[in-house]
């Protein structure tokens, strides 16, 4: 069973797109389809996410063979690979310990550290929603908002329902792994340092990647560049689609 995913384009150099958790390769569609770049751009859900397969566990070496698995799919030997939040964390762990498969690496808000998590109530909270109870998208969002105040942060996870063939509402993710395993998808990454090019975007108003996080960032990958963007947060492409869309031209247009 493949990843699920979507192909822009053709030909190589190939762009890899990996988004973060509880997110779908539609988070990436806009800033991949602007991109003033030859070659192709494939767009993919990770395990337990979107429409690719529901798995047992969710590891970032399980995740990385995940990603092998489709370059053989599509005859790749070597891609430009991008991944925000656990998307970037899946793209170190390969670039760290396959580095002749990636020509470049993109890290969009994320460090290879360990963090202490903060994903739990909104896991909790869609655990908790009673789907079977709803008929309407608002009612959904009606039952979030019992414990999830935030509207933006709603409106994010909506994204993530889907109706089945009888119309009745489900979740996309496959949500008892991704509680159970939360601990490994907030672990560090660690490795042997990937001498390839690699630039760090973060947000402006994000504390993902702090400035104490550079001197790890820069053992593990001697070449970073890093690059703060401006009136972003921690859903750089979302908040900021233009700067970041610069960032790769100029990044990715020096790699070719």
């Amino acid at each position: 069973m493949g990843l699920y995913y979507e192909k822009l384009g053709s030909g190589e150099p190939a762009f890899v797109f990996l988004h973060g958790l509880l997110g779908s390769l539609d988070n990436w569609r806009t800033v991949a389809k602007s991109l003033r770049l030859p070659g192709s751009r494939l767009l993919v859900d990770a395990r337990n996410h979107g429409r690719s397969p529901h798995f047992p566990s969710h590891t970032y070496p399980e995740m990385a063979q995940d990603l092998l698995d489709l370059f053989t799919a599509e005859g790749l030997e070597q891609a430009h690979l991008l991944g925000h939040s656990m998307g970037g964390k899946t793209a170190m762990y390969v670039a760290l310990h396959f580095p002749r498969r990636v020509q470049s690496l993109v890290v969009v808000d994320i460090a290879p550290r360990a963090y202490p998590g903060g994903h739990e109530p909104i896991l909790e909270a869609l655990a908790r929603t009673r789907l079977d109870l709803a008929t309407r998208r608002e009612e959904v969002e009606a039952q979030l908002a019992t414990t999830l105040h935030d509207p933006t942060i709603r409106q994010f996870l909506l994204k993530g329902l889907a109706r089945d063939a009888e119309g009745r509402f489900f979740w996309r993710w496959n949500l008892p792994v991704l509680q159970r395993d939360y601990a490994h998808i907030s672990a560090a990454v660690e490795g042997p340092p990937y001498p390839g090019p690699a630039l760090f975007l973060r947000g402006e108003r994000s504390p993902y990647i702090r400035p104490q996080d550079e001197a790890e960032i820069r053992r593990l990958f001697p070449a970073a560049q890093m690059e703060t963007l401006p009136r972003a947060g921690h859903w750089v492409h979302a908040d900021n689609p233009s700067a970041v869309i610069q960032a790769l031209e100029r990044f990715w247009g020096a790699q070719l």
